[in-house]
């Protein structure tokens, strides 16, 4: 006879008589869904199952239309201190009420996730701030009511913060950054994707109280300039991954400062950055060997002699965003794909809006066997057989192409066509 989960009898009774201690060992492996399900097998397993010691990480997003505020409520009063890491992406029925009563009953927290939880605010992150000392990463993205207050709050009660996410907090401004850069001096992690009111005096503080910074993310801080870039550079030599992308008025001064004291930097983002050229990315190719990916899209000052200078100074080159620089050519890819990184490294390229290159370029990335996927939209000089042709050498390619309708055929019609008025005025 078959009984949960196709054991016999008799296994089903020695799976009854495993110790406590060993089942909520397995169960303190399985998900939300698995564990409210072990939960309907006996009154024993609903005991075990619903165990606070089971529940130390849980991950709502799968759930997040269904979550209401009692839901949270329910899970802090039954996890309490056994929870490490929670997370409510999306969950935009949760308000301060339950992240206090979460707060509140859940002290050893140290992973947070409010990302797009739309009516928190600053009540939420004064309760955080006053009950879990032990935080060490809070996700904030898209939370449109929290302010500086909340950064203030983190601050005072959360000093082993060590990541932290307010991008799309538009009412983030830089008193809010300086006094968390004070209070959390362990901050590896800052991103703050569109808080437009994050200026040079913001990243100063981050660069002067935050040493041991290894990501940061400023996409369309828009007030950005080269001296916050270069104090940051000088003082924080842990750096790995930087997005300035949409910062237009940085220029090569923060490139020479980046390639002179962040040899670690593995990621660089800097779309939009049109001040950008050459010089600037020689100098990365010459110190900076660990970058791993690039996004150089609407540099539109680069030349293939930036092509040359990764190919020959970046081996580990992975993924390579080139889209809208239209002074590339074929000869760039060429310098490319003779690199150390192109053969088996070079997985993803893009080239959208590159109109002068063309089926000279796919000939020459026939060398890159690990090329998977290749951006080539609005390339008017790419044809379609260029294209088969690659990927007869590279079968597992995705190449992402757009072509134009054809020009419809002339009329042949015997009758010759009507002029259009502005025709008959001439």
């Amino acid at each position: 006879m078959q009984t949960f989960l196709g054991a016999t009898e008799l296994d089903d009774e020695l799976i009854k008589q495993l110790p406590k201690e060993v089942l909520l060992r397995v169960f303190s492996y399985l998900d939300v869904v698995s564990l409210c399900r072990c939960a309907q097998v006996c009154k024993y397993w609903n005991v075990l199952a619903l165990d606070g010691s089971s529940w130390q990480k849980i991950n709502l997003f799968d759930f997040q239309r269904d979550i209401e505020g009692p839901v949270i409520e329910n899970i802090s009063q039954r996890c309490r201190g056994f929870l490490k890491s929670l997370s409510l992406r999306g969950c935009q029925s949760v308000g301060d009420q339950s992240v206090r009563t979460l707060a509140n009953h859940c002290h050893n927290i140290e992973h947070l996730d409010l990302s797009d939880c739309k009516k928190i605010t600053d009540i939420s992150t004064q309760s955080i701030s006053r009950y879990c000392s032990k935080l060490t990463a809070i996700n904030l993205h898209s939370c449109s009511n929290i302010t500086d207050n909340s950064l203030k709050y983190l601050s005072d009660g959360c000093p082993n913060l060590m990541e932290i996410n307010v991008s799309w907090c538009h009412l983030i401004s830089e008193n809010g950054v300086e006094a968390l850069a004070r209070g959390c001096v362990k901050l590896r992690k800052f991103s703050s994707k569109g808080c437009k009111q994050i200026n040079d005096n913001a990243i100063m503080c981050l660069a002067k109280y935050c040493p041991d910074l290894m990501v940061l993310n400023l996409h369309s801080c828009e007030t950005i300039t080269d001296s916050s870039i270069r104090q940051l550079a000088a003082n924080c030599h842990k750096l790995q991954k930087l997005c300035v992308s949409k910062c237009a008025d940085l220029t090569d001064l923060t490139l020479l400062s980046l390639s002179q004291h962040n040899q670690l930097l593995n990621t660089l983002e800097v779309s939009g950055c049109r001040n950008f050229t050459d010089i600037g990315f020689q100098a990365l190719g010459r110190n900076c060997k660990y970058l791993e990916r690039m996004d150089l899209e609407e540099c539109s000052q680069i030349t293939d002699l930036t092509l040359a200078h990764l190919a020959t100074g970046c081996p580990s080159l992975e993924k390579l965003t080139l889209s809208h620089c239209e002074l590339i050519t074929d000869d760039g890819i060429r310098h490319l794909t003779t690199g150390s990184c192109a053969a088996e490294i070079l997985s993803v390229l893009e080239l959208d809006n590159c109109p002068l290159i063309t089926d000279r370029t796919l000939e020459h990335l026939v060398s890159c066997h690990n090329l998977q996927r290749i951006e080539l939209f609005d390339c008017q000089l790419i044809t379609r057989t260029a294209i088969r042709k690659l990927k007869n050498h590279l079968p597992n390619i995705k190449v992402h192409a757009y072509f134009a309708p054809g020009t419809p055929p002339a009329v042949t019609s015997g009758h010759r066509p009507r002029y259009c008025r502005c025709c008959e005025i001439l």
